[in-house]
């Protein structure tokens, strides 16, 4: 039987387990769309923007940690592409993306929408080729979505329209099995490493996100606190005595005390890239699935390449249990931490504070939600004042770091669960993206959009502070979100200081679709890191550090 080389494109895509493609039609991506439409077993996702489309794919990779896919048209709507890809390359996140281009006989002759697709995409791409022989399309796809998984990353096809079309016999690749790759990490010498230290500490990152029973048990053996990435948010709860926060400008004063006591340091799952914050002269073992991940940022003691479950299932059964337990020496730390917190949380202000908003979240979520949170101040609030229960997933753009991806990115979040959804976002980066709220409406999914809105660029007003320049070029004159929301049918409230949040917070989350919940909040609130040194601090206007930074940090 013949078919399309589009269609042989898509069946492989299925034979993979790839579940979803979004994008946005064009004439020289319509005959993969074509395809699409008559295989029910992949979903296309109409976005309203392709920046929209990578970033639902991303983070439907990020939540599901299965290869999903995007597409684009020649010209514009591929480029569209690259913000949301490069989030996916820099969180790790296997992305299939799928590019127009023109006729075979038009290429290098300045035709309409004619961009060089091939170098362009680039550096984004873990695996990069133009398609120009038809009968090798399956297969290069299959090696496409092979290395994007093995290597975790972004792998790019170009794909001429007139080979779309081409007839060829509709065959699949003879093997559509991603392989399984064997690693034969040191445990002895790791646990050489685990009896000789005293203060051992666990940094952990979503790659443990599937081991949380055991690291669980595994803290408890060895005494050691329990740190997190931000991605590790939330694998255990952040009640739990040895869980004393995260770590770097979005991390917790207890944690800094663990590291700087450490003399082991055990990074499970995360590729962590804030490295200033990890001391150079502790032991330190790196673990993770990701072969490019292991001493990437630090020097390593030991690098290990294997699945973090696999590797603390087979740690563990040899290493004695400790006596000492590191974290109790931690105990009083935390605990004025979390009273610092409340005072935070607590203080008065004629705007909401969105220190307290965050935590009242938190007490109001369902225990399993996924916080879908963008970047800004935002981040910092739900980093540091949302009390994670045990089970929900935190979920952003963590490398790159991109404004506007908490809209399109719980997208790719609430299409892939039927789990609590809670995008956390700034005006700034809300408005960035918010047009996606028509594919919200279009696909019935019932996420819940909690605007921070202090009508400012919140961390830059902070950075411009710290730097001794005046506020400048950082006001938002805003649209009524509320309005917008009616525009697109989503119910929508509106609070400010004096409302009750706790009401508000609950109508949001007991609404069954959509719903849009503006807070007004306050402009002046610091996000302030728990520690600054010189070095860290490097550049930096040290009078005025001392003056904002105030009771969370110390300038060494």
């Amino acid at each position: 039987m013949s078919g399309t080389v589009a269609e042989n494109m898509v069946d492989t895509m299925v034979s993979f387990g790839i579940k979803r493609i979004y994008g946005i039609p064009g004439d020289s991506i319509d005959p993969l769309v074509e395809a699409v439409r008559k295989t029910p077993e992949i979903k296309y996702v109409q976005t309203r923007h392709e920046e929209g489309a990578a970033f639902a794919a991303s983070f439907d990779s990020k939540f599901n940690g299965h290869i999903s896919a995007c597409f684009g048209t020649s010209g514009p709507g591929s480029i569209h592409l690259l913000n949301g890809l490069y989030d996916a390359k820099l969180d790790h996140a296997p992305v299939l993306a799928i590019t127009g281009q023109v006729a075979r006989d038009l290429v290098g002759r300045g035709y309409h929408q004619e961009v060089n697709m091939f170098k362009l995409f680039d550096d984004v791409s873990a695996y990069n080729k133009l398609l120009i022989d038809a009968s090798s399309a399956p297969f290069i796809l299959s090696r496409a979505i092979i290395e994007a998984v093995l290597q975790r990353g972004v792998a790019h096809l170009n794909v001429p329209v007139d080979l779309l079309m081409e007839s060829v016999p509709r065959t699949l690749p003879q093997t559509a099995v991603l392989p399984e790759v064997q690693y034969r990490p040191n445990i002895d010498r790791v646990k050489q490493l685990l009896d000789r230290s005293e203060r051992p500490v666990l940094l952990i990152g979503n790659g443990a996100r599937s081991a949380s029973s055991l690291i669980d048990n595994f803290s408890a053996k060895i005494g050691a606190p329990i740190i997190y990435a931000l991605s590790g948010k939330g694998v255990l709860p952040d009640s739990d005595p040895r869980v004393m926060g995260g770590l770097g400008l979005l991390g917790t004063r207890p944690s800094v005390d663990a590291m700087g006591k450490a003399d082991l340091i055990l990074m499970l799952g995360t590729s962590f890239p804030y490295f200033k914050f990890i001391p150079r002269e502790t032991n330190a073992i790196q673990v993770d699935s990701n072969a490019g991940v292991p001493g990437s940022q630090i020097h390593l003691t030991e690098s290990i390449v294997d699945d973090v479950g696999s590797f603390l299932a087979r740690v563990q059964e040899g290493v004695a249990e400790k006596k000492h337990k590191f974290f109790l020496e931690l105990e009083e730390s935390k605990k004025r931490w979390l009273r610092e917190l409340l005072r935070q949380e607590n203080a008065e202000s004629d705007l909401v504070n969105p220190k307290m908003l965050s935590r009242l979240i938190s007490e109001e979520a369902d225990r399993d939600s996924v916080i879908v949170t963008d970047t800004g101040n935002t981040t910092v609030w739900i980093a540091r004042h949302f009390r994670a229960a045990g089970s929900n997933r935190f979920l952003f753009s963590g490398a790159l770091a991109s404004m506007g991806n908490s809209v399109p990115g719980s997208i790719g979040v609430a299409l892939s669960t039927k789990r609590q959804v809670i995008s956390a976002v700034g005006d700034g980066g809300f408005a960035m993206t918010m047009v996606e709220l028509s594919t919200v409406v279009k696909y019935g999914l019932p996420v819940k959009f909690v605007i921070f809105n202090n009508g400012k660029l919140g961390m830059i007003k902070f950075e411009q502070e710290v730097l001794g320049y005046p506020q400048w070029g950082i006001d938002l004159k805003n649209p009524d979100f509320s309005t917008i929301a009616e525009a697109y049918g989503i119910p929508s409230a509106r609070m400010e200081a004096g409302d009750s949040l706790k009401d508000g917070i609950r109508k949001m989350l007991s609404s069954h679709g959509p719903y849009i919940l503006e807070v007004l909040t306050d402009p002046d609130a610091k996000p302030m890191p728990p520690y600054v040194t010189v070095s860290q601090a490097k550049g930096y206007a040290m009078a005025s550090i001392r003056e904002h930074v105030g009771y969370t940090t110390e300038v060494a």
